[in-house]
C-alpha cells in the first residue's frame, strides 16, 4: 500500500503544482492586465482634461486675466468636484488655486509637476503614487501652459485611487476565487481518478501476492472495461493457467507413480514367480515372459517419453538432422506394432495410396529419424490405448504436392469435442481413464513443428479418432 500511497502522492503533487502555476500565472496575468487597463483609462481621461483646460486657458497672456478667469472657472465652470481636484500651478510649482481650496501655495513636488515645468521640455505627465503630504495613493496628470515655448503655469489633475485599488482588489478577489475554484475541482477530479487507478492495482497486487503465496486459481473482480480491466484479465488468466498447471502437474505426479508401479510390478511378480520355479508349464512361461517383455516396453515408451519432456522443458531437446526414406521409416514402425497389436486382438491395416496409384517414390527427406519413429510409436500406442475397443486401426502414407502425409486412424469412441483443443497440451489426460503420462503428444507435436510439419488430431467420420502428421518433403523448414 506504500507503493500505491506513493504513486497517490506523486500524481496528485505534480499534477497540482503544474495547475497551481497556470492558475496562478494567470490570475496575476489578469491582475496587472486589469490595473493596466484601469490605470491607463484613468490617465487617458485626466490627461485629456488636462489638455482641454489648458488649451481653454492658452488665449489669456496676462497673469492678472489668467487668475481672474482661472477662479472664475474653478467656482462655476469645473465638473466632478467629489471625484477629482484640479490645481492650478505657477512656474515654481506651488499650487495657486484648487476646486479643493485647500492645498493653496503648497508646492507638492512630484514628478509630474517637474515634467510639465522643465524648462528644456515640457510636456504633459503623469505619475501615480502616495501623495507627499497625507500618503494617500493618487493619481495626476500635470499639463504646462507654455508662452513662446517656456511654461509659465501648470494645470493638474489629481484623483484619488482609492475606489480604484478597492475594485482591483475585488477583481483580483474574484479571480483567486476562481483559480481555487478551479484548483479544488482539478483535486477532486484527480483524485477520483487516481483512485480508480489506485484502488484497483492495490487490489491486483494483493491478489497477485496471494497468487505468488500459493493461491492458484483466485480471480479479481473485473470492475473497467479500460486497460486496468485488461490487466485484470490477463492476471485472472495467469491465475487459471498456473492453477489448470499446478492440477495437472499433481496429477501428472501421480499418473506417473502409478503408471511406474504398474509394469513394475508386474515385471517383479513374474520374473520372480519363473525364477522360483512356481511355473512349470511353457505355455505359463511363455506367458508370462510376454507380460514382461509387454511391460518392459510400455515402462521403456514411458521413460523415453520422459526424457524427451525433461529435454523439452529446458532447452536440450535437439534434432539430428540426416536424410531420411520417411515412408520406409513409418512401413517399419507398422510391421513392429502389427505383430504387438495381433497378441492384443487388434488388426492393423496400411496402405501406400502413391504406390497403389503408381506415384513416384517419395524422395528423402531431411529429418531425425529418431525423433520420427518416437512420434510413429507414440501415435499408435495411442491408437491402441484409447481406440483399441474398434478392434482395427488404419494407416496410410501419401504425397500432397510438396507434402508427406500420415495418417493414424483408430475406430474407437473417439474425443470429446470440447477436449480436442486440449489433446497436445502437457499433462493433460481428459476424461480417458487409459493409462498414460499426458506428455506424449506434446512431445510428438513438438517433434513434427520443429520439422516444419504440423500434428493434427480429430475425429474421423463414422467414428473413431484420426492423426495426420504432415511433413514437407524439401525439409526447408527444420529447426534443429
Amino acid at each position: 500500500m506504500a507503493r500505491t500511497t506513493g504513486i497517490r502522492r506523486r500524481w496528485m503533487t505534480n499534477s497540482l503544482g503544474v495547475v497551481l502555476f497556470v492558475v496562478l500565472l494567470a490570475v496575476s496575468a489578469f491582475s496587472v492586465a486589469m490595473g493596466s487597463y484601469y490605470y491607463a483609462t484613468m490617465s487617458n481621461g485626466l490627461e485629456a482634461k488636462a489638455e482641454y483646460v489648458v488649451e481653454f486657458f492658452s488665449a489669456y497672456r496676462t497673469r492678472s486675466e489668467y487668475y481672474q478667469h482661472v477662479i472664475t472657472y474653478v467656482n462655476n465652470n469645473f465638473e466632478g468636484k467629489d471625484e477629482v481636484e484640479m490645481q492650478f500651478l505657477d512656474s515654481n510649482g506651488s499650487i495657486r488655486f484648487s476646486t479643493f481650496g485647500l492645498a493653496a501655495f503648497s508646492a507638492p513636488d512630484t514628478p509630474d509637476i517637474a515634467g510639465a515645468l522643465n524648462p528644456e521640455e515640457p510636456k504633459t505627465t503623469p505619475w501615480t503614487g502616495n501623495d507627499p503630504s497625507t500618503g494617500e495613493h493618487i493619481m495626476a496628470v500635470s499639463c504646462p501652459l507654455t508662452v513662446n515655448g517656456a511654461p509659465v503655469a501648470a494645470v493638474r489633475y489629481v484623483t484619488s485611487l482609492r475606489l480604484v485599488d478597492r475594485q482591483l482588489m475585488t477583481i483580483v478577489g474574484l479571480s483567486l476565487a476562481v483559480g481555487l475554484a478551479i484548483l479544488l475541482l482539478v483535486y477532486f477530479s484527480n483524485l477520483y481518478f487516481v483512485r480508480s487507478i489506485v484502488e484497483p492495482v492495490a487490489g491486483v497486487t494483493e491478489i497477485t501476492k496471494r497468487i505468488a503465496a500459493g493461491s492458484y486459481g483466485i480471480q479479481i473482480e473485473k470492475q473497467h472495461d479500460d486497460e486496468i480491466g485488461d490487466l485484470t484479465d490477463a492476471i485472472n488468466d495467469m491465475s487459471q493457467r498456473i492453477d489448470q498447471s499446478e492440477k495437472m502437474k499433481s496429477e501428472f505426479i501421480s499418473s506417473v507413480s502409478h503408471e511406474l508401479r504398474t509394469p513394475l510390478t508386474a515385471i517383479n511378480g513374474w520374473a520372480e514367480t519363473i525364477m522360483n520355479g512356481e511355473v512349470r508349464d511353457a505355455d505359463d512361461v511363455k506367458k508370462g515372459m510376454g507380460i514382461i517383455v509387454s511391460e518392459a516396453r510400455r515402462l521403456t515408451n514411458m521413460v523415453e517419453e520422459l526424457l524427451e519432456f525433461s529435454r523439452l522443458e529446458d532447452g536440450r531437446f535437439t534434432l539430428s538432422i540426416e536424410p531420411v526414406d520417411l515412408k520406409a521409416e513409418f512401413e517399419d514402425a507398422v510391421y513392429t506394432y502389427r505383430e504387438f497389436f495381433r497378441k492384443d486382438g487388434l488388426e492393423l491395416h496400411y496402405r501406400d495410396e502413391d504406390a497403389e496409384a503408381g506415384e513416384e517414390e517419395f524422395p528423402p527427406v531431411e529429418a531425425d529419424p529418431e525423433r520420427l519413429r518416437q512420434v510413429f510409436c507414440n501415435i499408435m500406442d495411442n491408437a491402441a490405448k484409447h481406440g483399441g475397443s474398434g478392434g482395427r486401426i488404419d494407416c496410410a502414407i501419401h504425397r500432397e504436392e510438396d507434402w508427406a502425409v500420415i495418417t493414424i486412424r483408430d475406430y474407437g469412441p473417439g474425443i470429446p469435442e470440447g477436449e480436442l483443443p486440449h489433446v497436445k497440451s502437457k499433462f493433460y489426460k481428459g476424461s480417458s481413464k487409459a493409462r498414460g503420462s499426458g506428455i506424449g503428444l506434446a512431445v510428438s507435436d513438438e517433434i513434427i513443428t520443429r520439422h516444419g510439419g504440423e500434428l493434427l488430431i480429430g475425429n474421423a467420420e463414422g467414428g473413431g479418432c484420426v492423426v495426420t502428421v504432415r511433413l514437407p518433403v524439401d525439409g526447408g523448414a527444420v529447426r534443429t
